[in-house]
């Protein structure tokens, strides 16, 4: 997952330098504790809904002062600390970009994250 080179590539669009005056990012990563009910937490499994995702993804990249959405979400089982979704909005002004970030990860974490986690016994 290079998904920093992916911001840089974005970068490269002859309309960013117009269009963008700020980028959020959101990195989500693994914790090491529930957030249920604090429990040591060893790994996590997670399977992502591509589809649900790109839905999200595509239906916000249309609103007001947005150019562009990126979306990264990995797969698989991961430990505390291991990099597990990467959101980036890019955009015109904070008032239209900020709140986009968070609508878009809320529904992406309701709506096509699901996890397991393992607990340490």
């Amino acid at each position: 997952m290079d998904f920093y080179r992916r911001i840089a590539e974005m970068k490269t669009d002859p309309a960013f330098q117009e269009r963008v005056g700020m980028i959020l990012i959101h990195n989500g990563v693994v914790r090491g504790r529930s957030r249920d009910d604090g429990q040591a937490v060893t790994q996590l499994q997670v399977q992502p809904d591509y589809q649900v995702i790109e839905d999200i993804r595509t239906r916000f990249q249309n609103r007001p002062g947005i150019f562009r959405i990126l979306i990264e979400a990995r797969e698989g089982t991961f430990k505390p600390g291991d990099d597990l979704l990467f959101i980036a909005v890019a955009g015109d002004v904070r008032e239209n970009v900020k709140p986009v970030l968070e609508e878009v990860l809320e529904e992406i974490k309701g709506r096509a994250m699901h996890k397991t986690e393992v607990r340490r016994s």
